[in-house]
């Protein structure tokens, strides 16, 4: 486990004398692919079963939210099933009754089905807008603006549909996939009304919302992300003071 920042540390509102940086590094469960594992918005965090202690004290600390750790149709795949934000979740319809009773304590829940629903691949939100694969139905794209209580609009990342895998999105800034054509980031950072930037996370990995957890107070992301990968994170998600 490792931490970083080449910014402020932050003081825990708990009062017990611990601090937690803008960007910290850890591996749950072997894999550096915290995206796929967990997701956050400003107040909660989605974690799998797996994670130990430890990893759930970094999650609490680093962003600031309650974690609720939560398997998703059994799975520890949370991040790749669920796209969440401040009011609502978008899940697949893996999801058991014990999983979803779980989650609607804390949020609205919308279950998508048929071929296309990983939700947590194919939607990147934050609590205002929601950027969503280009083939999700019209009655499904219709149902996410108000369960999310966002507006909605449909493209492509670097080509690719799977926009809640190529990109991170906060309510500060946006990171996506380094070879995401700039007609594709001009029309992002429109629609959000956020500044775009392209980067890689895990060593290389052009995946950012796979590699990453993240809201606007930090993120998490695998060990195997360098500096210079943590400090464009950093930029882009605006974690500097």
């Amino acid at each position: 486990m490792r931490t970083w920042s080449r910014s402020r540390f932050r003081k825990r509102n708990e009062g017990l004398g611990l601090v937690s940086v803008s960007i910290r590094q850890v591996d749950v469960n072997g894999s550096s692919y915290l995206g796929v594992l967990s997701a956050a918005s400003e107040d909660l965090c989605l974690a799998p079963v797996v994670a130990r202690e430890e990893h759930i004290v970094l999650l609490e600390e680093t962003l600031g939210t309650q974690v609720l750790q939560m398997t998703m149709g059994g799975t520890n795949l949370i991040g790749a099933m669920v796209a969440m934000n401040g009011r609502g979740a978008i899940v697949g319809n893996i999801m058991t009754d014990e999983e979803m009773a779980l989650l609607t304590e804390h949020r609205d829940v919308l279950v998508i089905h048929g071929r296309l629903n990983c939700a947590g691949n194919l939607i990147l939100t934050n609590d205002t807008k929601a950027y969503i694969h280009p083939r999700i139905d019209d009655q499904v794209r219709k149902d996410i603006a108000e369960v999310l209580d966002v507006e909605v609009a449909e493209g492509d990342l670097a080509g690719m549909g799977v926009v809640g895998s190529v990109g991170c999105a906060t309510n500060k800034g946006v990171l996506v996939h380094p070879k995401a054509r700039p007609d594709e980031r001009e029309a992002l950072s429109e629609f959000f009304g956020l500044p775009v930037d392209i980067g890689t996370l895990n060593y290389g990995s052009p995946m950012i919302g796979a590699s990453c957890v993240a809201n606007s107070k930090g993120a998490v992301t695998g060990t195997a992300s360098t500096g210079i990968e943590l400090g464009r994170l950093e930029d882009a998600l605006d974690l500097i003071d």
